[in-house]
């Protein structure tokens, strides 16, 4: 299998947990997808996937569409936000016309796409001076219990790879600008357990290595201070956002 196959079919697997993600997986601060999107009055929602994203943009009252690869998340996306405009397709083939949207954003998503194809087809869709929005939430490593989380099942160090994963963006978009914001969700441990199942390296695991993984990660809430005892706590996150706009 070539890398590009590979990537596309790892990114294909949270199909499978479409319903655990739509209902565990952290939505965006305001102030952050204020920021991402500016004054943009028609939005694509590219990798939309269950509508994490889209649900913030309505609540900025804007002409959006939502595109994903996978009609499993965009049914879950269909549930919760059903008037939206959703569409099945690919960030290297985006189903829309030239020049149609003042915004392309891309939450937790950006990392999935073949870089090369998706810069190519986000300019061909951004009218002329649009922006491309990258945002990512990750769980903030500072509190010692989600370090310790994160280095069991395989993901510490994630906000160092966020900065990497945006990369250069290529001569058609202007300088990349920054803006990130921590915050807190509350979470039951069950859910915790379910937002560890709705990783990507969970789902392609081993049934034997993701029950030894699910077992770790129950024996460190259980024993940790900050969460032992407790059926309820809050996870801490940082949201980073990513804007550059097209020359």
């Amino acid at each position: 299998m070539s890398d590009d196959a590979e990537h596309t079919a790892h990114a294909r697997s949270f199909g499978a947990v479409a319903q655990v993600y739509a209902a565990v997986r952290p939505g965006y601060p305001a102030e952050a997808v204020e920021w991402l999107v500016g004054d943009a009055e028609r939005i694509l929602d590219l990798g939309a996937g269950t509508g994490k994203l889209t649900e913030a943009l309505i609540a900025l009252d804007r002409d959006l569409v939502a595109v994903d690869p996978l009609e499993e998340m965009l049914e879950e996306l269909s549930l919760a936000l059903p008037g939206v405009p959703r569409l099945v397709g690919a960030a290297e083939a985006i189903p829309l016309d030239d020049e149609d949207v003042d915004a392309v954003v891309a939450g937790q998503a950006w990392h999935w796409f073949q870089r090369a194809k998706a810069v190519s087809e986000i300019v061909r869709v951004l009218r002329p001076g649009g922006v491309l929005g990258l945002i990512w939430n990750s769980r903030d490593e500072s509190a010692d219990w989600v370090r310790q989380v994160d280095e069991l099942i395989g993901e510490s160090g994630a906000a160092t790879s966020i900065a990497t994963a945006v990369g250069d963006l290529g001569s058609r978009f202007g300088p990349v600008e920054e803006f990130s914001t921590t915050w807190t969700m509350p979470i039951t441990r069950a859910d915790f357990l379910d937002l560890v199942r709705s990783r990507s390296m969970f789902i392609r695991s081993t049934p034997a290595e993701q029950a030894a993984t699910l077992a770790a990660v129950g024996a460190l809430l259980d024993g940790h201070p900050d969460t032992a005892g407790r059926e309820r706590f809050d996870l801490p996150y940082v949201t980073h956002a990513f804007r550059a706009r097209l020359r």
